[in-house]
Formats: C-alpha cells, structure tokens, sequence
C-alpha cells in the first residue's frame, strides 16, 4: 500500500498546494520555479470559479487561483489526460485572469502579471519540442525578445522529466522528482536539504488523513482509475474515426461516473470538456 497520498489526483492536488494550512508548500515551489525572477513573499487564495460576463457565457473553474503580495494572479492547474484544445483553454483562462482585473470608470489598463502553471501528465502534442519546462511569452516574432511580462503560461510536461534522485541539482528538480513518484515512495526523499519536504511527507500521509479526508481522497482516486480504464478502452477501440468515436465516449463515460458520484455539472464540464447540456442530457438518462 502507497504510503504517501497521489498528488495528481483532484483532491491530492488541492490537498497538497490548495489549503491555508499548506500554502507556504506552494510559496516554497513557485520560488523554486522561478527562481531569479521575483521572490513570492505571501500570497492570497482567491475564488477559483469565476461566472461569464453574460448570463450565457462559460463559467470557468480554476484548479488552484491567487494572488502574490506583488499583486501577481496565479492559476494552477493539473492535467492528468490528454485534451484536443488544451493549449487554447490555458490561454482562455489566462485571459479570463486578465478581463476580470478590468476597471469602471476612468481606467488606465495597467494589468498585473497573470501567469499559469499547467502540469502534464501526458505530452501535449501541440508543443513542438519535446522538452519538460515550455515557458510562453507574448514576443517579437522575428527578434524573439519580449513584448510584456504580463502573460505567461508554463507548460511542466511530466513524462518528459527523467531525472533521478541523485541526479537532481536543485529544488525545483526536486519538486518535480518527488511529485512526479511521491505515490509510490516508502520514505520521502530530501527531507535533509529542506524542511518543505519534510512538511510535504506529513501533510501527504495516508495514515495521518482524517476519516473524512480518507473518503474524498480514496473517492478521487477511484475517479482516476475509471478516467484511465475509459481512456485505455477508448485508445483500444481504433484510430481516425474510432478514435474520435472512443474519446467521446471516453468524456461521455466519465461524466457518467462523476455524475453518480454527485459531483457539480460546472466542474464535469471542466474535467471533461463537455458542454453543459451534454452533461445535463447524460444526467438526465
């Protein structure tokens, strides 16, 4: 039996970088992913579901949103399974980071930096090279420099991360390192190069869960499980139109399972890409 929680599933994930009580583990890692850059000293949890600015626009959930002292907006986000256009929903929810920041009255546009994080389990097609950090930036075409720092969206695309413990040099390697394998470590590794991951192996116990966290996380572990039977069944299934054919089955399935787990049509509609009345009408059947 795992001794430590899975940290790519839903509730892991929020467990480990989304809770008051945590979020020195998440300041820790983002200083370590930008290291040089700016130095995050505090930051706030902000509302992670934003409604559209109309009555029928798309309401979007993040997994992870905040705000640095620096006034900095942070999303983060977790992705365990391929998706068609993931590349353009991590530029729409940058965006919706950005129109939110928007002003009445005399305004100037001065916006503060929206950056988002996206972790991969899975590697994104449409990113050219086969790299594990893919940092966007809004650039000069010909001379590549830098237009604005105020959008950015880093791709971390974790089957592309090979590094061994022993050959990882330095913290931000060792976050990767130990996210990527904590659901199978016996002990936790570092814990006497830093404190964080001491932290990290006592917030990330099974056995120090409460009975109620141990329901949610073995229920959302059981929702990864069914994603990737789905997906395996649907890549089973055939290319060209199969294909096609077994990814929407695939979506259509797992809503299926979310649905008579009681879980909200808006964060189905998230998880899946399904439209809202796709879901309703499963729901419905």
């Amino acid at each position: 039996m795992a001794r430590y929680i899975n940290p790519f599933t839903d509730w892991g994930f929020k467990h480990i970088f989304g809770q008051e009580i945590t979020k020195d583990l998440l300041i820790s890692f983002l200083n370590d992913l930008f290291e040089g850059e700016f130095c995050i000293a505090s930051l706030e949890f902000k509302n992670n579901e934003h409604i559209g600015l109309t009555e029928d626009a798309r309401k979007v959930i993040f997994d992870i949103y905040c705000t640095t002292n620096e006034g900095r907006h942070l999303i983060i986000e977790m992705q365990n399974r391929m998706q068609e256009h993931f590349i353009d929903r991590a530029l729409y929810y940058s965006s919706r980071a950005i129109i939110t920041q928007g002003q009445k009255g005399e305004w100037d546009y001065e916006l503060m930096p929206v950056y988002t994080i996206c972790f991969l389990n899975f590697e994104e097609a449409h990113l050219k090279e086969r790299k594990f950090r893919t940092d966007l930036v809004l650039a000069d075409r010909d001379t590549g420099q830098a237009v604005t720092d105020h959008l950015r969206i880093v791709y971390l695309t974790l089957p592309l991360f090979t590094k061994k413990e022993h050959e990882c040099n330095n913290d931000f390697e060792r976050w990767i390192y130990v996210l990527k394998n904590m659901n199978v470590f016996e002990r936790m590794p570092f814990m006497a190069k830093n404190a964080v991951f001491r932290k990290l192996a006592e917030i990330s116990d099974i056995t120090a869960l409460s009975k109620e966290e141990h329901e949610k996380y073995d229920e959302s572990i059981k929702i990864l499980r069914d994603n990737y039977a789905t997906f395996k069944f649907a890549i089973k299934e055939g290319h060209d139109k199969g294909r096609a054919e077994g990814q929407a089955k695939e979506k259509k399935q797992i809503a299926q399972n979310m649905l008579k787990e009681g879980m909200a049509v808006s964060l189905i509609c998230k998880m899946t890409g399904l439209d809202e009345q796709e879901v309703l009408k499963l729901k419905d059947e």
